[in-house]
This record gives structure tokens, sequence and C-alpha cells, in this order.
């Protein structure tokens, strides 16, 4: 697999003091990169520019999931063979794009799902950790598919894997919702250990507890209209 078959998608929402760097780190390591401004009301967008991605806008601000959707759709128009999902905020490792890539080939697997609780946590409160680890539960619950970290933002995907993405969920339940579109897939997948490290940045756009239940409420309430 050539560096330029792999695609990093970013969906940014007001990230003008992050973005570049985070990008940066990316590009020094040979990935082109889409970042999805989703209607930032920062110079976000001129940022990742700057910093040697392309960018798409969204005119308002229709959440993460909505902003994913439209990065990976333009990467798979692009050519790419494999995209890997990263986070705005600087609490992922641009090392580790790689180390999903390998994940993907060496197991013949269509989805390589990034999880913290398998590698390595840097500066987690304890907190955090409870709430995540409350998240993880509610969707293995909801949805059905056992693995450790069900709303880490790292992930790898082949084209195939990538072309059975359709997100709905435009809020943070896109966690979840991705997951249960890779149960439904019936392709394989795979949990892969990487490393995030928590900044008083990130740690301030993370999720709350409250936003879990939300999250739970959200994808119950999908289920049921189905």
């Amino acid at each position: 697999m050539t560096a330029g078959s792999l695609w990093v998608v970013i969906a940014a929402y007001n990230e003008e003091t992050v973005i570049g760097g985070v990008i940066a780190g990316v590009r020094a390591a040979g990935y082109p990169v889409v970042v999805v401004d989703d209607g930032s009301a920062d110079g976000t967008a001129a940022a990742a520019e700057a910093a040697g991605a392309i960018v798409v806008r969204h005119p308002i601000n229709l959440g993460q999931g909505a902003g994913l959707q439209t990065g990976i759709e333009y990467a798979l128009s692009a050519g790419a063979a494999t995209i890997v999902t990263f986070d705005a905020d600087g609490q992922h490792r641009a090392s580790d794009i790689a180390v999903l890539a390998a994940a993907l080939d060496k197991n013949n697997a269509d989805f390589a799902l990034g999880s913290r609780f398998l590698g390595d946590t840097l500066n987690q409160p304890l907190s955090r950790r409870l709430t995540l680890k409350l998240a993880t539960l509610f969707t293995r619950l909801s949805v059905g598919i056992t693995i450790t970290d069900t709303h880490n933002g790292l992930r790898g995907m082949t084209r195939r894997g990538a072309q059975r993405i359709k997100l709905r969920q435009n809020r943070m339940a896109h966690a979840s919702e991705i997951l249960h579109q890779v149960a439904l897939s019936g392709l394989k997948y795979v949990e892969v250990p990487v490393t995030i490290e928590y900044s008083e940045y990130s740690l301030a756009k993370g999720q709350k507890l409250s936003d879990a239940l939300t999250i739970l409420l959200d994808l119950f309430a999908r289920r049921l209209h189905r």
C-alpha cells in the first residue's frame, strides 16, 4: 500500500488554534488530508488550507457525523483505497495511521478500529475514563458489537468498507452508528491498540456523561422509528 492511496479524513468545527499542527503531522507522514470545515465561525478553513489540507466546507454546522460522511465521500471520489478518520483536536498520533493500515492488510479486514484501552492514554482523568467505559457499555448493549472502545475517532477502513458507511446521525451518536453499520455489513473488523493523548483543550471539547446518555436515547429512538 502506498501512502498516496490512503486518505485521512478530519471533521473540524472551530479548531483554528490546533488544526494546523494536526494536519502538519499527518502531512509529514506522507498522507493527503481532506478537512471538512463544518460551519466553523473562526479561521479553521484558512488554517487547514495553509497547512496543506484540501478543505470542503459545510455552510452551517451539521455535526461530526455529517462532516465525516462528507469527507469519506470526497476521499472515495479521489480514488482512496484506504481511509482513516482522525480527530481535529490533537489527541491522535499520526504514527498510528500506518498501524491501522497495517492491521487492515495483516488481518484481511475492512475495518480497523482504534482502541485506547488496548493501547495507551496520556493525561486521562479518571472521570473521562469512567464516562468512556459507560458509553462503551451502552453502545455494546444497543449495537451488539463487542469491542473495548466504542467512541474512538481513530478508525481505518478499506474502500469496500468505506462504501458501506452512510452516516445519518449527525451529532455524536455517529460513533455508535458507524459500529452498527460495521456489524450489519458482515465485513471483518479488528481492534487495534492506539495512543490517545489528552490536553486541556481536547478535554474541554470531549464527551461528558450527559452526552453518553443522549447518544443512547438517540439510538433507541432511531431504532423504534424503523
